[in-house]
C-alpha cells in the first residue's frame, strides 16, 4: 500500500503516557492471558492474536490451551485438515501461521504488497532468476497445484514443466526448501495440505477451501491488520510493528500509522514514542493490573512480539535465556505480563513432568499459582503430573 507521511495532526496531538509495566498489563487482559477466553472461542482468539504461530505446530494448540477455557484437546488438527477453518501457511515474517480461513483473502491482499521477497539481487544471486522470471514463478506455483495436492517433489518438478527449465527445478530443489515457495504463499497461490507420512504437500488456497476467495483492496487489508496488530500487541513502537511484519520500512510503518488517522493515538512509553488504538487509550489510563500467571510455550505470540523490547520484561542479562540462537524462542513463565522464568515439560507414558525455572526465588503465590497452570497442563495432555518448580 501507498506510504503517506504522517500529518501534522498526528505529531502534534498529546501523547498519553504510560509504562512498560502497564502496557503488559494491557497486552496480557487482550491475549486473555488474565482470564481465559469462554470455552469454543478458539477462532476468535486466533483471530485477535493475529493467527498462530505454527513453525512448531503443537506450541500453536499450548498457545490456544494458555488463553482458551476448556480447549478440546487435538481441536487444532481438526480446524487445519477436517474442518478446514484454519489455513496452515506463511504468513509475516515469512514465518509459519495457521490463519482463520475467513480471513484469508485479507491477509493474502496485505501480505502480497510486502516487499520481504522482492530483491532483485537476492534472486539474481539465490537461483540466478530476474524478478519478472520469479512472477513467473509464482504463477506458475498456483497453476500447479490448482486442484491438485502436491509433495514438494511433485510441485518442483511440474513447475519446472510449466517454466520450461528442468534446470531450475533441479536448482529450487537444492535451496532452502521454503524460499521459493513463500512469495507464492503471500500471493495466495499456496497453502499447506495434510502431510502424506512425512512428506509435506501443499495446494492451492482455492482448491482446499472449495471456491476462490473474494478479493480484496490491498491498502484496506493492510490497514485492518494494522489495527489489529495494534488491539493486541499496543502500545507498539514503529519498530515494533516493523519487525513483527517482517522488515517493512519506517516509511512504510509510518504511512500505515498516519492512513489510520485518528484510530491510531500516540503514547509515551517510557519516553518511547509508541502507538495503539485510540479506542484503547482510555482503557489503558483506566486499567488496573490483575495478578496472572501463564506457562506460555515455545515461539508463544506474546513473546515474539515483545523481541525488541524484552528488555523491560525480563530481569537484567536474561534475554538470552529466553531469546535464543537460529531464532528459537523459550517457553515462558508470564508473571502480570513479565517474563519471569522459562519451563519444559515431557510426556512419560501417563505422566507429564514438567519442570518450571523461575528467574529468582518465587514468593508463594507465584508458586502456587504456576503448579495450578501445570495441573491444567497435564489435565489438558492427558497424564499425571510430576512437577518440579526451582531457580537453574
Amino acid at each position: 500500500m501507498a506510504a503517506p507521511e504522517p500529518s501534522a495532526s498526528i505529531k502534534q496531538r498529546p501523547l498519553h503516557s504510560t509504562t512498560f509495566a502497564k502496557a503488559a498489563a494491557w497486552r496480557v487482559q487482550r491475549h486473555h492471558l488474565d482470564r481465559r477466553a469462554p470455552a469454543g472461542a478458539m477462532l476468535a482468539v486466533a483471530s485477535r492474536i493475529c493467527g498462530l504461530h505454527a513453525q512448531v505446530l503443537s506450541t500453536a494448540e499450548l498457545a490456544l490451551w494458555a488463553r482458551v477455557e476448556d480447549l478440546p484437546r487435538g481441536w487444532v488438527t481438526r480446524a487445519l485438515w477436517e474442518e478446514r477453518t484454519l489455513v496452515k501457511t506463511w504468513a509475516m515474517r515469512g514465518t509459519l501461521h495457521l490463519l482463520p480461513t475467513s480471513e484469508l483473502p485479507e491477509w493474502h491482499a496485505a501480505l502480497g504488497t510486502s516487499k520481504r521477497y522482492r530483491s532483485a539481487l537476492g534472486w539474481q544471486n539465490f537461483l540466478g532468476i530476474s524478478l519478472e522470471e520469479l512472477d513467473r514463478l509464482t504463477r506458475a506455483i498456483g497453476t500447479a497445484l490448482d486442484g491438485r495436492i502436491l509433495t514438494r517433489e511433485e510441485l518442483l518438478a511440474e513447475v519446472g514443466r510449466l517454466m520450461g527449465s528442468k534446470a531450475l527445478a533441479k536448482k529450487m530443489a537444492l535451496t532452502s526448501w521454503g524460499t521459493v515457495f513463500k512469495p507464492a504463499a503471500f500471493a495466495g497461490n499456496l497453502c499447506f495440505a495434510p502431510s502424506l507420512s512425512q512428506r509435506v504437500r501443499f495446494t492451492h488456497p482455492a482448491t482446499w477451501l472449495g471456491a476462490a476467495p473474494a478479493r480484496v483492496d490491498p491498502q484496506a487489508a493492510s490497514l485492518a491488520i494494522v489495527g489489529r496488530y495494534l488491539a493486541a500487541y499496543g502500545p507498539a513502537t514503529d519498530h515494533d510493528l516493523s519487525r513483527w511484519w517482517g522488515g517493512a520500512s519506517m516509511k512504510t510503518v509510518r504511512g500505515w500509522i498516519a492512513a489510520l488517522g485518528r484510530n491510531a493515538a500516540p503514547v509515551d512509553l517510557e519516553g518511547t514514542r509508541a502507538w495503539m488504538l485510540a479506542a484503547h487509550a482510555r482503557e489503558l489510563r483506566d486499567l488496573t493490573p490483575k495478578r496472572s500467571v501463564r506457562l506460555l510455550p515455545a515461539f508463544d505470540h506474546y513473546v515474539v512480539a515483545a523481541s525488541r523490547h524484552a528488555v523491560h520484561l525480563l530481569p537484567d542479562g536474561l534475554r538470552g535465556r529466553v531469546y535464543r540462537p537460529q531464532g528459537w524462542i523459550s517457553p515462558v513463565l508470564l508473571v502480570n505480563g513479565l517474563i519471569q522464568g522459562t519451563w519444559r515439560h515431557e510426556v512419560k507414558g501417563n505422566r507429564v513432568e514438567v519442570t518450571i525455572e523461575p528467574f529468582g526465588k518465587p514468593p508463594g503465590w507465584l508458586r502456587r499459582n504456576a503448579a495450578e497452570e501445570a495441573e491444567r497442563l497435564a489435565a489438558f495432555l492427558g497424564g499425571q503430573l510430576d512437577l518440579a518448580i526451582g531457580a537453574k
